[in-house]
């Protein structure tokens, strides 16, 4: 059975780091070197799209203290639990946390140095995704850059299986297009990439890979 997305995370979230950490290959390497990757300044402002519990930024706030995070997740269980994590950041608003859509929630232009998202946009479709990265771009500084890392589909078939699967469940289910529930619909990394560059990104590469996991970087 499908399950609304906010729900399948709340019910989940006791194990939801380790799963994460232990269940997905090369995670314990990917989250660090992600973060690794974000800027070093002081001040800077990151846009993080499904922050979820911030295993990403548990990383990053070892190596930069004084970033300005701005995070945004459906599940407003996990938001609880980040907070607990960082109450100093939330309080003095080093980390602010956005309970809602990042498709739907709008983001300011030209205001942040980079962003980030892990393991959470291979839910949607390239429809989806086309004017959430359109205006992602516009909302990074000029120079800007996306860090997206997560897994893909090893090819175009599987890729299609992926969406037909989902569209015979919701069928089954009588379940509507409005909501978002929990089921992998990855792109193949070279689809990925070709909706970035459509959004307006100049620079699109791959920078790592653990498997089907990649680390791709798009700059404004």
């Amino acid at each position: 059975m499908l399950e609304k997305m906010d729900l399948f995370f709340e019910n989940r979230l006791e194990e939801y780091e380790e799963h994460m950490l232990s269940g997905i290959e090369g995670a314990r390497e990917f989250y660090p070197f992600t973060a690794s990757l974000l800027p070093e300044m002081a001040g800077c402002k990151v846009l993080d799209l499904g922050c979820g519990t911030g295993l990403e930024l548990d990383a990053y706030f070892l190596r930069n203290p004084e970033a300005r995070v701005t995070g945004i997740d459906l599940s407003e269980a996990m938001l609880g639990a980040l907070t607990d994590k960082f109450p100093d950041r939330c309080a003095d608003g080093r980390l602010r946390l956005i309970h809602g859509s990042y498709f739907d929630v709008p983001f300011p232009e030209e205001a942040y140095d980079a962003a980030v998202s892990v393991e959470s946009l291979h839910h949607f479709t390239r429809g989806q995704k086309l004017p959430l990265y359109r205006k992602l771009c516009q909302a990074l500084k000029k120079g800007g850059f996306f860090l997206l890392t997560d897994y893909f589909a090893e090819s175009e078939a599987l890729e299609g299986e992926y969406f037909h699967t989902l569209e015979r469940l919701k069928r089954e289910q009588n379940l509507s297009d409005d909501g978002f529930y929990h089921y992998d619909t990855p792109l193949t990394v070279e689809h990925e990439m070709e909706v970035l560059r459509e959004a307006g990104f100049s620079d699109v590469r791959i920078l790592k890979n653990w498997t089907a996991t990649y680390a791709v970087r798009a700059v404004r």
